[in-house]
């Protein structure tokens, strides 16, 4: 469903909610990709809450969801993006919405939103855990040795955007500074997961999701 929250600085900010009947189990805040909140993103929502979470997905876009068919839409609408602001004021906000239950809140993404996770396990302390799904921040503006909590990812080895070298060099420097940090690498394009797009691989999603629900379990409860 719909649903409105405040953001730290008090003005609103909207989101997709999918929840079971008891509101104090674990949230898991649900990153958009570059073309914001689609059905796709819902989706993930929904199958979370049926594994018995609390997913929200807020949207970082302000109601706008660009077509699949327009790349270079969805580019200039990413590319507006201020993405240290979101991630403290829009996602930090959906982390205290769920949070108001007392339940752990973990953080997931893909794409652009695999990115603003891997920004939140650095920035956020309401967060416990976070998986990242092909993105990663630019160490200038998120240095992995700031991870604050433990962090999965999952990275294709055919991607232009996040590239297997910076996925490397990423996890490098995350385990080098001691951090908890995981990375899993598939034969695969980047939005392996989407089942809406091209790039849908569904043997890769298949192994991702376990591995992601397992470190949910461990980690969320």
């Amino acid at each position: 469903m719909a649903i409105r929250f405040k953001r730290p600085d008090g003005r609103e900010a909207s989101g997709y909610l999918a929840a079971g009947k008891d509101a104090k189990t674990p949230g898991i805040i649900v990153i958009q990709e570059w073309w914001g909140v689609q059905g796709q993103i819902k989706g993930v929502c929904d199958r979370l809450a049926h594994e018995g979470y609390r997913a929200l997905a807020p949207d970082l876009y302000n109601g706008k969801a660009v077509p699949y068919h327009d790349p270079d839409a969805a580019n200039e609408a990413m590319s507006a993006l201020d993405f240290q602001q979101s991630v403290d004021q829009v996602v930090r906000g959906a982390a205290l919405h769920l949070k108001a239950q007392g339940s752990k809140v973990g953080l997931t993404g893909f794409c652009l939103g695999g990115l603003v996770s891997a920004l939140g396990a650095i920035r956020l302390p309401e967060i416990s855990a976070a998986v990242a799904f092909y993105g990663l921040p630019d160490p200038k503006i998120g240095d992995p040795a700031a991870l604050r909590i433990p962090l999965q990812g999952h990275f294709a080895s055919k991607d232009d955007w996040c590239t297997p070298a910076s996925v490397d060099a990423f996890e490098r420097a995350a385990k080098g500074a001691g951090k908890s940090c995981e990375f899993f690498r598939y034969d695969a394009e980047h939005g392996f997961t989407n089942e809406e797009r091209p790039s849908y691989n569904a043997a890769a999603t298949k192994l991702a999701w376990e591995r992601m629900m397992t470190f949910w379990r461990k980690h969320l409860g």
